[in-house]
């Protein structure tokens, strides 16, 4: 084996550098001399920036204590043991945010517990309208100082399953012939303010503030380019935005409900610079090197480093930070802890009390459509809604209900005028449907239940889902996977569910939609059943929105279950009901309890 020798001085984490280059230089066979050379180099830059840091650093009051006050405003957070700490740490790879990332996961998996970050419970009230703008926290710090994993930390600690989690990396423009030319011969600087497209992550940022739906591109460090496919994204109750150069726009940076900024030494950022462009991105030792002495360090210098005096937090040594981060998540969940709201419970008792609070009956409203009660329809709900009813025979009588009320929804999208020649020669005035493009989007799953009578129906017609669940404890619905076409916007979308109690999970699908930019008037909601808690609700919050059903209960039960209603549709069509048990059976049960 080749010898390797460095006579360089040991700094606060230089033994990282020696070691991972060392280990760099035997696995890819360079030359002793040449890695030198750049160590030399590098050292060199090191002792510069490390010096400028500390300088930095004896500008901000620290005290025995964990967090001390500068200026009245900004905060720094460290502990006693800070200089012993960093140089205990060890190497780890860089995780990058979710939407920098090659691959859609809108799931977080963190010591064991896991984070959805597409989905979220309501987020908006019963009337139909955003509840309230998202606590926008922005992380502003040098190149691989660990801005991902102080976001990554914070989001356990809040324990809040519902956040979207932003990366700048993914708003880099997109590169002339020449720039990406100069990219693969690490001649382009990514660390200027002109390489980020700041009007794009503005828009992204406005959309995701008012809770709609955002494309957000994705880059690929090892191509220098952007990906086909971008990464669809909602807002949330926590937008978390993490980026070098995140405070440095005013328009973006007065966004911000809480701005903190990531300070790691230098010696630590590039270790972690090297591992990752190396590791990750397929890139050689010498370019990694030349990259940070022409761009990344001057880049820092200029732009990054200035950007701290915006800082409401300042976190020494990123994630190692317990103080810092503890701090952080104290002041957002005192932000957040009377925002919780009841929309179910709410929903129930504004159709009880009338809209107005006088106790009034509500008349129906004029945008619902109930088929005509005919004998043959009151004869298909008394079977279906026999509790003795084989599964054969309910779901027979409700596929037959369900082709009905799809028949009746498609009667009411627009039509136009048009003539046709019978086989006799004769003219025949007819109508032609206008709406050509149509989606059904069921609720999952009883909504699903109505997909087939769709396709007898429509044949042609493009299917999406929504999955959304009540929460055991809350009762309120949660949206946890949806899938709808990209161009969605334009199309007329027949909503689907087998029945409607209080409209909550009605209400969250439309405004869903909504986000997606699809007209109000072009969103027909269908259920074989609703309550009027359900018509009203939905009626109110959202006026344009087709209702379409084949009958209308009074009451609801206290478990928000329509009376007299039609019991768990989707359990007694799947066969999913639970069957009573023998005596012997269900003594067996309570015992095992």
């Amino acid at each position: 084996m080749m010898s390797f020798e460095l006579k360089l001085n040991y700094k606060n984490g230089i033994r990282y550098v020696f070691g991972l280059l060392f280990w760099m230089f035997i696995s890819h066979s360079s030359s002793a001399s040449d890695v030198m050379v750049d160590l030399d180099e590098a050292h060199k830059n090191r002792d510069d920036e490390a010096e400028s840091s500390s300088r930095r650093r004896a500008n901000v009051s620290t005290s025995s204590s964990n967090v001390s006050l500068s200026n009245g405003r900004m905060l720094r957070a460290s502990t006693s043991n800070e200089e012993n700490d960093s140089d205990s740490g060890t190497l780890k790879s860089r995780r990058r945010t979710h939407s920098g990332s090659k691959v859609e996961d809108h799931i977080l998996r963190w010591n064991g517990k896991v984070f959805y970050t597409a989905g979220r419970p309501p987020w908006y009230d019963n009337s139909g309208y955003q509840l309230r703008e998202p606590f926008i926290i922005g992380i502003c710090g040098g190149s691989a100082s660990g801005k991902t994993t102080v976001a990554n930390r914070i989001i356990e600690a809040l324990d809040i399953q519902w956040v979207t989690l932003l990366s700048m990396d993914s708003f880099y423009k997109v590169l002339t012939p020449e720039q990406h030319q100069a990219a693969l011969n690490n001649k382009h600087d990514f660390d200027h303010p002109d390489a980020f497209d700041f009007d794009l992550l503005y828009r992204t940022l406005i959309r995701l503030k008012e809770g709609k739906r955002v494309e957000v591109p994705v880059y690929n460090f090892s191509t220098h380019s952007r990906e086909k496919m971008n990464k669809t994204m909602y807002g949330a109750s926590v937008l978390i935005f993490e980026g070098i150069l995140a405070f440095h726009r005013k328009d973006i940076l007065d966004m911000m409900n809480l701005k903190v900024f990531v300070d790691t030494d230098a010696d630590i950022r590039l270790a972690r610079r090297l591992s990752r462009d190396i590791l990750e991105r397929g890139r050689d030792v010498e370019g990694v090197l030349e990259q940070y002495n022409n761009f990344v360090k001057p880049a820092f210098d200029s732009f990054i480093a200035p950007c701290m005096r915006y800082a409401d937090v300042i976190i020494p040594r990123g994630g190692e930070n317990h103080v810092g981060i503890d701090l952080i998540v104290f002041h957002v969940k005192t932000c957040l802890h009377d925002l919780t709201v009841k929309n179910r419970a709410q929903l129930a008792m504004g159709a009880l009390n009338g809209r107005n609070g006088n106790g009034l009956q509500a008349k129906p409203p004029p945008s619902l459509h109930v088929l005509k009660q005919t004998p043959q329809i009151r004869g298909l709900h008394s079977l279906i809604r026999n509790k003795n009813a084989p599964r054969s025979e309910f779901i027979f009588y409700s596929n037959r209900l369900m082709r009905l009320l799809i028949e009746h929804a498609l009667s009411l999208l627009p039509f136009s005028d048009c003539n046709v020649e019978c086989p006799s020669g004769l003219i025949y005035a007819g109508k032609r449907r206008k709406a050509r493009l149509i989606c059904g989007v069921s609720i999952l799953r009883a909504g699903e239940t109505m997909e087939t009578a769709l396709r007898e129906v429509l044949k042609d017609c493009i299917i999406s889902k929504i999955l959304i669940q009540t929460n055991p404890d809350s009762m309120e619905p949660e949206l946890y996977y949806l899938t709808l076409p990209k161009e969605i916007s334009s199309y007329h979308i027949l909503l689907m569910d087998a029945t409607v109690a209080t409209g909550a999970a009605a209400m969250m699908a439309i405004r869903i939609l909504l986000d997606h930019d699809v007209p109000e008037e072009n969103i027909t909601l269908l259920a074989l059943l609703m309550a009027e808690t359900g018509v009203q609700s939905v009626a109110y919050a959202f006026p344009k929105v087709r209702l379409v059903t084949t009958a209308v209960d009074k009451q609801l039960s206290p478990n928000y279950h329509i009376i007299p209603g039609i019991g768990n549709f989707g359990d007694r069509y799947f066969g999913t009901e639970l069957q009573p048990c023998s005596d012997k059976l269900e003594y067996d049960c309570a015992s095992d309890g």
